[in-house]
């Protein structure tokens, strides 16, 4: 299949490995877990396999699909649906998940009728809603609904979860994670009983992870991109001995001509519906990469060597080459940032290749 694409991601398995080991006993010291988050790699059973190999027994997807996926793939963990279920999806949330994210008492409802006449019980994680406005049940509404949850036969409330830096871009600091924190203690009282799970966010955490000195009852996290791309997730911040190109986007250089910078003739908008706007340097190489945006978000791409992108299309970059001397056939590798990955590991038109041999002693760890 690589061999019919001129694109491709090239995923060095070595250097995930380090990642998620340095990630489980940094936090780890804290006594916090993690649920390995596969959304951004499709649930790719490669991936998923290193993450259970390494130390994470708990996978996390918000596709029910990447669920099944790794299921067939007979990865051995606990798998959560990482978003609230949608109504039509119960029978299959059921069938491919351990435990769901909830936040609507209806959907709990049909999850608890479809767990009964599976003969199951179904675990749930509830998310609460700590200022960054995208899912959540709202802190003064949560007892109440969990009162309602209680009564649910086939269900099994196992958790309560934030979520940090979505959205809203809203910041998990010290005091809304003890906030978190004391409700999450409060729940345990209602409930007469511990918690699995006190999910306190995710990637973005790291910071309030390594500045404070009292975690309270947080015991688990959801971590995708730290263990992808190495960095947090407020300021892209690389961590201390995480590798930071486990991925690499390749692709194929198919036209390369000396060309005017600046468009010959009235311009209006551009296939996109933008009016892009030119600097006129004269004479450069311009050179065309036979991939666009169909296949990868080309803002997302950062290029590793001196070229610039000077915009796409839906099936061509095009590039100010400089002083590469890039020829027709030559390939281009670009690190890439959390939506050019997503993006890129999502196309079917971007071939994935995976890197198992070699050693990281030796390799410099990000930039």
């Amino acid at each position: 299949m690589i061999d019919l694409m001129s694109s491709r991601v090239e995923i060095d398995l070595i250097k995930l490995k380090n990642n998620v080991e340095v990630l489980l006993q940094m936090y780890a010291s804290k006594k916090i877990s993690i649920m390995g988050v596969t959304k951004a790699i499709c649930g790719i059973p490669e991936i998923a396999q290193v993450f259970v190999d390494m130390g994470i027994l708990t996978l996390a997807d918000s596709k029910i699909a990447n669920l099944k996926k790794m299921r067939d793939a007979k990865i051995k963990a606990k798998f959560v649906l990482l978003r609230t279920p949608a109504l039509t999806e119960v029978d299959q949330v059921i069938k491919y998940a351990d435990i769901s994210i909830n936040t609507e008492l209806v959907v709990i409802k049909g999850l608890s009728s479809a767990a009964i006449s599976c003969g199951k019980q179904h675990e749930i994680i509830l998310m609460v809603d700590m200022g960054d406005l995208r899912e959540g049940i709202l802190p003064t509404n949560l007892e109440a609904f969990i009162q309602e949850v209680l009564l649910l036969a086939g269900i099994k409330l196992v958790g309560i979860g934030a979520n940090f830096a979505c959205l809203g871009g809203v910041q998990p600091t010290e005091e809304k994670m003890k906030s978190f924190s004391l409700l999450a203690n409060y729940i345990e009282e209602v409930i007469k009983g511990p918690l699995a799970y006190i999910s306190g966010g995710n990637s973005a955490n790291y910071n309030w992870f390594k500045s404070s000195k009292n975690i309270g009852s947080i015991n688990n996290l959801r971590i995708g991109e730290s263990i992808l791309l190495g960095r947090e997730t407020l300021y892209r911040t690389r961590i201390p001995g995480l590798f930071t190109d486990v991925f690499t986007f390749v692709t194929e250089v198919i036209e390369s001509k000396l060309k005017a910078s600046f468009p010959d003739g009235e311009t209006g908008q551009n296939a996109f519906g933008a009016s892009p706007q030119f600097q006129d340097r004269g004479q450069i190489r311009r050179g065309i990469l036979g991939v666009g945006r169909q296949d990868v978000l080309v803002t997302g791409l950062t290029p590793r060597i001196d070229i610039e992108i000077l915009g796409s299309s839906s099936d061509h970059i095009v590039i100010d080459a400089k002083r590469t001397d890039l020829k027709v056939g030559d390939e281009v590798a670009f690190d890439l940032n959390y939506g050019a990955l997503l993006s890129a590991m999502t196309s079917p038109y971007v071939a994935k290749k995976f890197i198992t041999q070699g050693s990281i002693s030796g390799i410099k760890q990000g930039a």
